[in-house]
């Protein structure tokens, strides 16, 4: 190649490609920078220069891959070869580098525009090659550039440029025939709008035998038609000629359509390997790293594939890489699960690995996420069924194949199935069939009906729900619900127990009421909420009701309301409403009514155990008019005492039972190893068991008071530490001192030692004198617990800051259900100072409260210290 320049007032640009026989101005071309066309600038010239150069290249290279080896007759063939591939690069390097002095020149170079276009012809006849004729659709030129025979279309082309939207469409009938020109139109349009490459074979307007080939590049679009190869082939005859050349095309085209699919296959795989998201790599035949993808090099952490192949950074390690290479080969492909730390995390990896003659290939996908999945749902299957084997409730799972996948213990033992047969995976028909021939399926007319009835469950979509009654008096309820994966789960669960409990339940609740209807006394029961749950006959007689009035169950209030017209005294159906209404501190009231037609009523509401009422009225005018209706009365009255006594000792002793255990629930559900509660949930734990310890401590009073009345109370003596017992009842009441924010102060000396009683009582002493100097002190107040030791006794007071003791009140704060003295805003029952008043007699001591000076109440517990007293109390 040879360049001269004159002031870059023109160019000579001459290449000589070996082989080539391209006449004249193809060889030799003469470019003067001044005869540039007046419609095409620099870039323009240079766009169709690099892509026609571009076009060529391609076109040489489908050729060569096409017919396996240079031919005479080829586009480019062996004329051009790799010295004209290298001729076309350098040619169009040179007019990249000539164009870009044009653009500081454009004035003058449009002064040569005639001479322009004879080497832009020259040009375009290099560029044709062989080809009978070549069209040219450059990128941003509305016009197509005609080459060799394909010039008679110029005609077509308007002589004023158009808009690039206006793109010139030819009609090639003109050149190539009507026939070859209808063949082509459909691939002209697929290479012109999408760019897709094409080889076909035509015939000609006088029948000779053309290649119409369509290649693209940048946007570029070319159509290259030349004649089809013929290869040496000699004339045998027209007619056999003609056909051994169309076979010779024929074939050529295929190689070339073959070579063209395999290109695109490569260019695909190689755009798949690079977009992948997981680790790719090749290897040489040595086995070193040849070629990695992004997904690699960022597992490896390598800021690039080429830094990871450069560094030899492997995803594997020495061991893996050798087993790789020890299967491969056997002319195996290497796969294999690896845990690797990858991208900084550990992952588990599925690798495979293939062998190839020309090195290696390999793949690596993350599993890891979907091994823990399996492990988590492993796991849970798996605890499902722990949890269970541990239920009562039988359970039993059936596949999508009917056979036997999952049973519980409770179903082997309700049946009394053989473990044996049942690890055999028996089918559902197999498993009833036992059932029913050790008789614990229900009796039915026609069995086979009946198992087809329950084989439709593996096709319904909601859970059946059936009752088996088995011969033997058995009744089972059935829950048979679909699985989504396939199969159906029976759950059995065995209700005779309870059906026989709520069948002598009803005949209780029967038998009650017809005994309540022979009583002579009003009975009525009203429940928690305060509604009428039954009465008896002699009630509505009394009072005269009619019982349709009472059918609405109607509340206390309605009750109060039908009676006061024979009875106007607000006051006592107040207290019957304060005891059915009570939520807690409840307790039975006694009370005699005198109604307005002169009869006398003895009237009593009880608290039942279920939170229910028991009130009674019974008719005493006769005892009230005669003096031995007086003595029964009395009888009477000391009779209903020792039943009442009875009676809340009997309910105090059963409620202990379930009591308990409510406590125990309470406390187990507050440990982490249950699981987590929320905040609403904690709160309502915490009133439960605050109720649950309040009404515990009801219950422990109400028993030792039973106790210490039958004399049955007896006192565990021992040493008792007298500042540790202050701390320790101090302790207890802390949370009384907050609620109530008062503060408490122990005032004791170090050295005050110890003495003998019952530890349990002199801490339950001093719980229930504090707890009711808490009551009574006004917010921010201060409780003062002291301790002295004299010779003879040990004084224990206990001082508040509240309003103090009254005369009137102070000789009955020890009585019992007293509740107008200390502590009455707590709203107790009245057992704390009556217990005190008792353990302090059972330890020969005497308590005392009054009012201090300087205000507040004082409470004052003498321990005698003398072993004769002791001795005499504990005796």
């Amino acid at each position: 190649m040879r360049v001269r320049s004159s002031a870059w007032s023109s160019m000579r640009l001459a290449i000589r490609v070996p082989g080539l026989a391209v006449p004249g101005p193809a060889a030799f071309l003469h470019i003067p920078y001044r005869a540039i066309p007046h419609r095409a600038h620099a870039g323009g010239l240079s766009q169709i220069l690099l892509s026609g150069t571009a076009l060529l290249c391609g076109v040489a290279d489908a050729s060569a891959a096409g017919f396996g080896a240079p031919q005479s007759g080829t586009l480019l063939g062996s004329a051009l070869g790799i010295g004209g591939l290298a001729a076309a690069v350098v040619m169009a390097i040179t007019c990249s580098l000539w164009l870009g002095r044009i653009s500081r020149n454009e004035k003058a170079a449009l002064r040569s525009a005639a001479h322009a276009r004879a080497d832009a012809y020259a040009l375009k006849s290099l560029l044709a090659g062989d080809a009978l004729g070549t069209v040219l659709w450059v990128v941003g030129d509305p016009l197509p550039h005609l080459l060799g025979a394909a010039a008679m279309l110029d005609a077509q082309i308007p002589a004023a440029a158009k808009p690039p939207q206006d793109v010139v469409k030819l009609d090639l009938a003109p050149w190539l025939g009507a026939p070859a020109a209808s063949a082509l139109a459909g691939p002209l349009e697929a290479l012109r709008g999408q760019g897709r490459a094409f080889t076909l074979p035509i015939t000609g307007p006088d029948g000779a035998h053309w290649i119409a080939e369509g290649r693209s590049t940048d946007g570029s679009r070319m159509l290259n038609v030349r004649a089809a190869p013929a290869s040496g082939l000699q004339a045998e005859g027209g007619q056999k000629a003609e056909a051994a050349q169309a076979e010779r095309v024929e074939a050529e085209l295929t190689q070339v359509e073959r070579a063209q699919a395999e290109t695109a296959a490569r260019g695909i795989l190689a755009t798949l390997f690079a977009a992948a998201p997981f680790p790719m790599w090749l290897r040489d035949t040595a086995g070193g790293l040849m070629r990695a993808n992004p997904a690699f090099a960022q597992a490896v952490g390598a800021p690039s594939p080429e830094e990871a192949v450069g560094r030899g950074m492997e995803l594997l390690d020495l061991s893996a890489r050798e087993a790789a290479a020890a299967v491969r080969r056997e002319g195996k492909a290497y796969q294999t699960r690896a845990r690797l730390v990858a991208g900084g995390r550990r992952r588990v990896l599925e690798v495979l690995e293939v062998d190839d003659p020309a090195g290696a290939g390999g793949l690596a996908i993350d599993i890891t996420e979907a091994e823990a999945a399996r492990a988590e749902v492993a796991h849970t299957i798996a605890a499902h069924r722990r949890t269970l084997d541990q239920l009562a409730t039988a359970v039993v799972m059936f596949g999508a194949d009917e056979r036997l996948a999952f049973h519980n213990s409770a179903y082997e033992g309700l049946f009394g199935l053989d473990a044996a047969f049942l690890d055999t995976r028996p089918t559902e028909s197999e498993v009833l069939e036992t059932l029913r021939t050790a008789r614990k399926v229900p009796e039915q007319a026609d069995f086979r009906a009946w198992r087809e009835q329950l084989r439709e469950a593996y096709r319904a979509l909601e859970p059946i729900h059936d009752w088996w009654h088995l011969p033997g008096g058995q009744m089972l309820r059935v829950v048979v619900t679909p699985n989504a994966e396939g199969g159906i789960t029976y759950l059995f669960e065995d209700v005779s127990e309870h059906m026989a409990l709520e069948s002598r339940y009803n005949s209780l609740i029967r038998i009650q009421g017809e005994t309540l209807d022979e009583l002579a006394e009003a009975v009525a029961v009203f429940g928690s909420d305060g509604k009428l749950r039954l009465h008896n006959h002699a009630f509505l007689s009394l009072w005269s009701l009619s019982a349709q009035a009472l059918s609405d169950k109607p509340h206390i209030d309605a009750v109060a309301a039908m009676c006061r017209p024979l009875h106007a005294d607000l006051d006592s159906w107040a207290r019957i409403r304060a005891v059915v209404t009570a939520l807690e501190h409840r307790s039975g009231t006694h009370l005699r009514m005198e109604r307005a037609d002169g009869l006398v009523l003895d009237g009593a509401a009880q608290p039942l155990p279920d939170g229910g009422t028991l009130v009674t009225f019974r008719d005493v005018t006769d005892s009230v008019k005669v003096e031995r209706a007086l003595i029964e009365r009395n009888e009477a009255l000391e009779a209903a005492d020792a039943l009442k006594n009875a009676f809340v000792g009997h309910v105090s002793y059963h409620l202990r039972t379930p009591l308990n255990t409510l406590i125990g629930y309470s406390h187990m559900l507050g440990e982490p190893s249950v699981g987590p509660l929320n905040g609403k949930q904690l709160e309502f734990l915490d009133h439960v068991r605050q109720s649950s310890d309040a009404l515990r401590a009801l219950i422990d009073d109400i028993l030792d008071l039973a106790s210490i009345d039958a004399g049955a109370m007896a006192l565990d003596l021992g040493e008792v530490d007298v500042r540790a017992t202050l701390e320790a009842v101090g302790e207890a009441v802390r949370d009384l001192l907050a609620e109530r924010q008062v503060s408490l102060q122990i005032d004791a000396p170090a050295e005050i030692g110890a003495f003998t009683a019952d530890r349990r009582r002199v801490r339950q002493i001093l719980f229930n004198l504090l707890s009711n100097a808490i009551a009574v002190s006004p917010p921010q107040g201060v409780v003062t617990l002291s301790a002295r030791r004299a010779e003879d006794a040990l004084s224990v007071e206990v001082r508040d800051q509240g309003p103090g003791i009254s005369g009137e009140i102070a000789g009955k704060v020890f009585e019992r259900f007293e509740t107008h003295g200390a502590g009455a805003e707590r709203g107790g029952v009245g057992l704390g100072l009556s217990l005190v008043r008792s353990f302090m007699e059972l330890h020969g001591g005497s308590v005392s409260l009054g009012t201090a000076e300087g205000g507040g109440a004082l409470a004052v517990c003498r321990f005698p210290l003398a072993a004769a007293r002791r001795d005499e109390a504990a005796e």
